[in-house]
């Protein structure tokens, strides 16, 4: 049996090139975080919505996404567009629009969840003093289902941060896909994979600390 041999020195000089794969990671899981929320907060209306149409199409969006597997939509969405409209989508945008419209099923039933959560009686109070319903929404009910639903939108920007791998499968290069590169080049493949490995839990622990904090300020806010 060969005994266990860490060649870290042989790859050494690659690992500039792995953690460039940080600043295109963060800024996929940011665009496609901020683009999903501001979709997932129109989507949650939709599904409280009174009027018919907007309520069936809110929840017929989430059913297709929520049941069609991840890798399949990507998949789609990046071999699909050249042949449909002709034009040649890179990897990362295919993934910004693909992660985008997915994390926005998700997004919009904890938001949903959150607006549903807010007392009755402060859309009342609201309709009471003549409040219309769009500013109602957004400066007093949405504030207060943000604050109780931070922990799962946070979870939710953990699980999108560390499903943002997926598009490596469509050549983009993030960190998982420059260690595969690395891994290719240098024939070694355990090294650079344990790299990669310790800087998404460093983020991921980043995110769960500035998590916790957000929390603890919010508590004592209210």
């Amino acid at each position: 049996m060969n005994s266990l041999s860490l060649d870290f020195e042989s790859i050494t000089p690659s690992i500039p090139f792995i953690l460039g794969g940080i600043a295109v990671t963060l800024q996929f899981t940011a665009l496609s975080a901020v683009i999903g929320f501001i979709f997932g907060v129109l989507l949650s209306f939709c599904k409280i919505s009174s009027f018919k149409p907007l309520y069936w199409f809110g929840m017929a969006y989430t059913s297709v996404f929520r049941g069609t597997p991840l890798l399949v939509t990507l998949s789609l969405i990046y071999f699909a567009t050249p042949q449909l409209t002709g034009y040649d989508i890179s990897g990362f945008q295919a993934g910004i629009i693909t992660f985008s419209l997915n994390s926005a099923a998700y997004i919009s039933e904890v938001i949903r969840a959150g607006i549903l959560a807010v007392d009755r009686g402060q859309t009342e109070a609201a309709q009471s003093l003549g409040v219309r319903y769009q500013p109602m929404m957004l400066d007093i009910i949405l504030p207060q289902a943000i604050k109780n639903i931070l922990p799962a939108l946070v979870n939710e920007s953990i699980a999108l941060l560390k499903d943002s791998t997926l598009v490596s499968t469509i050549g983009a290069q993030d960190l998982l896909r420059r260690a595969q590169i690395v891994g290719a080049e240098k024939y070694v493949y355990f090294e650079p994979l344990l790299i990669v490995t310790v800087i998404y839990y460093a983020m991921v622990m980043i995110l769960t600390v500035t998590s916790t904090f957000l929390e603890q300020r919010l508590r004592k806010s209210s």
